[in-house]
């Protein structure tokens, strides 16, 4: 049984009252003071994730935008140094390998962060497929760490830190060599919330530092610690997946409505012809949102019925601490679902009706300054 790792930051939780979990063979806290708190101080003020246990490979070399072309489905030809884009990670058939940001540091360099629970199985795909292209792999995780500061105060807290006008970053950007707290970090206008804030990237060794100067300066406005807990609902309300419910092997990116990140006008990417022959054919199945009419709260993998008969299954159901209403998500058959109002879930041993509803749950205008 290996043994579950832990972050430069678990002595930090262990003794601010985190309650630690094992999350993708991390010792990581899943809350604080607690789930509602921590969402609510994200969505109104600010709130802070150890999130070291994600996963950074650095692709190098001439063959570098070749590679990325073909191994992920985004578009990365017109991108420029200090820009980011989230994408997908497909399998031949179309199913979802991983999804990822890409950062652009130049033509022939690049720096893919991973989902801590993919880290390995992302690894041994990508060194697969780089063998055909002239580049360098370098699996960067275990000496990088991480943190995000989400929230409307996200700016104005990070700025007391540093000298780099944070204002002159703006969304889905980034600027390596900035000074955070005295630390040389790589920060980027990016999150996991559907707020406006940063993730801050540093040696694994200097992260203490960075997150306790943050502490401290937003202390005044309330920031508080955030936990994985509220790190899902947050993610939920805002309408961005987590693999393994909205994607996954099984479910393909087209089908979970996240057919922009999707090229289908490229050349050749890993995917493209399952999921174009997916897009003529009809897309089968389609990710929808749901509110309870009844008592009881969607989970996972709870089915979905339509007179009686299963037509999908719920992917994340949640109290949504911003709305205070039962929610939920679920993949359900695209020409079953056509012009109903109305579903119920199974839960347990009763059925309770739902209304569909329009998603995302939660919508903020994230600053986009330049």
């Amino acid at each position: 049984m290996t043994e579950e790792k832990r972050t430069p930051l678990y002595q930090w939780h262990d003794a601010n009252g985190g309650k630690m979990v094992e999350y993708a063979g991390w010792q990581m806290p899943v809350q604080y003071e607690g789930l509602m708190s921590e969402h609510h101080a994200v969505r109104q003020k600010a709130g802070m994730f150890d999130v070291s246990h994600m996963g950074e490979v650095r692709v190098k070399g001439k063959e570098a935008l070749s590679f990325i072309q073909h191994l992920l489905t985004n578009d990365f030809s017109s991108m420029k140094d200090g820009e980011i884009l989230y994408t997908f990670m497909c399998y031949p058939e179309g199913g979802v390998v991983d999804d990822l940001l890409v950062y652009r540091f130049a033509q022939d360099e690049y720096l893919l962060v991973i989902n801590a629970g993919n880290v390995q199985k992302d690894l041994d795909w990508i060194n697969e497929k780089a063998q055909k292209f002239e580049v360098d792999v370098i699996d960067e995780s275990d000496r990088t760490a991480e943190l995000a500061i989400q929230g409307p105060l996200a700016e104005e807290i990070t700025q007391r830190v540093t000298d780099q006008n944070l204002s002159e970053i703006k969304f889905f950007n980034f600027k390596d060599h900035v000074t955070i707290a005295g630390v040389k970090c790589l920060i980027s206008r990016t999150g996991y919330t559907g707020e406006d804030g940063f993730e801050i990237y540093t040696k694994w060794d200097e992260l203490e530092t960075v997150w306790k100067a943050l502490m401290k300066a937003g202390e005044d406005e309330g920031i508080q610690p955030a936990g994985l807990g509220c790190r899902d609902t947050l993610r939920f309300e805002a309408g961005l997946p987590l693999y393994g419910h909205e994607i996954s092997k099984d479910i393909s990116p087209v089908e979970a409505g996240y057919g922009f990140f999707v090229k289908l006008k490229k050349d050749d990417f890993i995917g493209l012809e399952a999921l174009k022959k997916q897009k003529e054919a009809g897309i089968p199945r389609k990710l929808v949102g749901f509110e309870m009419l009844g008592k009881g709260i969607p989970r996972s993998e709870y089915d979905v019925l339509l007179e009686g008969e299963k037509i999908g299954f719920v992917t994340t159901g949640y109290v949504s601490p911003t709305l205070n209403k039962n929610v939920g998500l679920a993949l359900v058959d695209r020409k079953t679902i056509e012009g109903q109002e109305q579903i119920t879930i199974q839960i347990r041993k009763k059925q309770v009706e739902a209304k569909l509803i329009p998603t995302p749950f939660y919508r903020k205008n994230t600053k986009s300054k330049g």
